[in-house]
């Protein structure tokens, strides 16, 4: 009788919603699961913008304040240094395209195909307004941070990006 071992797990939470910080989420868990091992992505604050779609949020002031600002989904994120006003995102997207590499959009659609775990922090979603259905269709769930404990405990290797 064969013996079942379980799949060695990852967990990484993505705080961050610069282009090269999502790149490397995305580069990463993709990497991981296909090695075959079960990877969670938690996405909280800033690094929402990884799973929201390109839309505007916020019911209050202060909160379409902060959903005009941080607008936008995975294609509005600008590289952590060079961002020039947008154009560090442009001249990041045609340098990654010359060299045959993917971009954020098709990290993420590697990612959900291969079957990683997307997760949204319901305390950052309740503080930058964020509603559910202004999430990717692809997302796990929302959860809170003992989700996101509990995944690490178990996980072979957990990264904070």
């Amino acid at each position: 009788m064969e013996q079942k071992t379980e799949k060695k797990k990852a967990t990484i939470i993505v705080i961050s919603g610069d282009f090269d910080k999502l790149f490397a989420a995305f580069t990463i868990a993709t990497g991981a699961a296909a090695t075959n091992m079960d990877v969670t992505l938690f996405f909280t604050f800033w690094g929402l913008r990884g799973i929201k779609k390109n839309m505007t949020t916020g019911k209050s002031l202060f909160g379409r304040m902060v959903g005009l600002i941080e607008g936008g989904d995975v294609t509005k994120a600008n590289p952590s240094k060079y961002g020039f006003l947008g154009m560090g995102r442009w001249m990041f997207g045609k340098m990654m395209k010359n060299k045959n590499v993917s971009g954020l959009s098709e990290l993420r659609q590697l990612a959900i195909d291969l079957g990683v775990k997307m997760y949204s922090c319901i305390t950052s979603m309740e503080v930058m307004e964020i509603d559910k259905k202004e999430l990717i269709d692809e997302v796990s769930g929302v959860a809170g941070v003992a989700l996101m404990v509990e995944e690490a405990q178990n996980s072979e290797f957990s990264l904070f990006i």
